[in-house]
């Protein structure tokens, strides 16, 4: 019986070994065995499909592909509710941001990267309605409330 190395590790003591068997080609009913390739890889059909490679929430653009605004590209709680007018026909408040760049925002105003937008504004606070989705794609309304520090309240 003949040893034949086939491969080694590299960086490493072990060696693999097989032994050789050979076989007669003239032995009755034995026929050599072939090998036989696919003609060509199957297409792969994405549609449907979430691309792994790409996070589930897109930062700079929204869905329709449309440029976002300052206050779009800020997680809610990266903003600070800083004032509030709220006794007037057309109620509007101030939030910044972490750089202290103040935004006035009034009722409609989109506002944060799930599509929130400005639901209503209160006397010390601006509700907002957000729809996040989900790694899945699965939808979930939710209601912020984005609220003026206590050491803010009350002043005039």
């Amino acid at each position: 019986m003949r040893w034949v190395i086939v491969g080694g590790l590299s960086l490493a003591a072990a060696v693999v070994v097989s032994p050789v068997v050979t076989v007669a080609e003239d032995a009755p009913g034995v026929r050599p065995a072939t090998a036989v390739e696919p003609a060509e890889d199957p297409a792969y059909d994405s549609s449907g499909r979430r691309d792994p490679f790409r996070p589930p929430r897109v930062s700079a653009t929204t869905g329709g592909g449309e440029i976002r605004t300052p206050l779009q590209r800020y997680e809610l709680g990266q903003l600070k509710l800083v004032a509030v007018i709220y006794d007037t026909s057309d109620p509007r408040a101030v939030v910044e941001d972490d750089e202290g760049l103040g935004y006035i925002v009034r009722v409609g105003t989109p506002i944060g990267p799930h599509g929130g937008e400005v639901k209503s504004i209160e006397r010390g606070r601006v509700m907002v309605n957000e729809d996040s989705v989900d790694y899945y794609g699965e939808h979930h309304p939710s209601e912020v409330a984005m609220e003026l520090k206590a050491s803010e309240r009350g002043k005039r």
